[in-house]
């Protein structure tokens, strides 16, 4: 389908998942939905196309929790979204909770130190980004212990050297010890962003020790970096990507690691799963994902949700 043709229309609500098997959505940014689905009505009108609806924050968690997401995990990871994420957890007790931290590619924005990466996209800074990477994280550190209740995890945390280049991959590899350093003080589950680094993120989890929980965020390696997660105790969280065509090493990690080791996530408004690829992913769209990861694992769509959500509650405890 043509950029034109293409539908930018929410995807339908999918089947509600059974009482006894709702889950919790392990990685979400919902306040950005609110924007992406804004973006999808403007290009929607440019070409014709009905327009679509923008929901706001409360809707979006509505809507979720008719199908049975019953809570999320809200990830601040910029430093202008830290306190966001913190805001929704204080006013959705018990429905949402936060993971704080600066993302990989902010780190090295921080300070001016970033360099392009292959991704080919040129370098874009923010006034915040004048704030230095040491300042910065020491503001995810002040929330942290500000709102014991509300924060439940570091992350996303990690590397990226898709959008950072070689040249910044030390820097990076520097801020992402110093969230570990911090999750290890705070005794805090720590979520990892690893996007073409899969070496890099192993090797410095190695050599620094991972937290006790450690959850890779939209993992996606292959059999043998999950082999190596079964074996350090470390947790995979699968997004929408799980459902695509060519994933198969994907789906053979989520067998590798087996149902306790397991968690589920939309990454909104990102990585919506298949078939509805290319339109604004929110938590509602869980059970999709679960299906393709039921699938995977063969194990029944309840089951699977009830797995993920034992794992969920034991890694952070809510």
């Amino acid at each position: 389908m043509s950029r034109h043709h293409r539908n930018r229309s929410w995807a339908p609500a999918p089947q509600p998942l059974p009482r006894d098997a709702w889950v919790i959505d392990d990685h979400t940014h919902v306040a950005s939905v609110v924007p992406f689905a804004r973006a999808m009505n403007h290009e929607a009108q440019e070409k014709g196309q009905p327009a679509v609806p923008v929901y706001d924050e409360d809707q979006l968690l509505a809507q979720a929790a008719a199908v049975g997401v019953a809570g999320i995990i809200d990830v601040g990871c910029e430093l202008p979204h830290l306190e966001t994420a913190v805001r929704m957890a204080l006013d959705h007790p018990g429905v949402v909770h936060a993971a704080l931290a600066i993302h990989p590619n902010e780190a090295v924005l921080h300070g001016h130190r970033g360099v392009p990466g292959p991704d080919g996209l040129p370098l874009h800074y923010q006034p915040w980004h004048d704030t230095s990477f040491e300042d910065a994280l020491a503001e995810v550190h002040r929330l942290a212990l500000a709102h014991p209740e509300q924060v439940v995890a570091i992350g996303e945390t990690g590397m990226d050297l898709f959008r950072t280049g070689q040249g910044a991959k030390e820097i990076q590899r520097e801020a992402f010890r110093a969230h570990i350093a911090l999750a290890k003080e705070l005794g805090l589950p720590m979520q990892i962003h690893d996007r073409d680094a899969h070496r890099e993120v192993i090797d410095t989890l190695l050599v620094d020790g991972s937290p006790e929980r450690t959850v890779f965020h939209s993992f996606s390696g292959d059999a043998e970096m999950a082999g190596i997660a079964r074996d350090q105790g470390w947790y995979l969280s699968f997004s929408g990507i799980v459902s695509y065509k060519g994933n198969d090493d994907i789906r053979e990690a989520a067998r590798i690691v087996g149902p306790e080791h397991v968690m589920v996530e939309t990454d909104a408004p990102y990585l919506t799963p298949m078939p509805y690829r290319g339109r604004t992913n929110a938590p509602y769209m869980i059970p999709y994902t679960l299906e393709a990861l039921a699938q995977a694992m063969g194990m029944s769509v309840p089951d699977v949700a009830r797995a993920t959500r034992a794992v969920t509650r034991t890694v952070y405890g809510v």
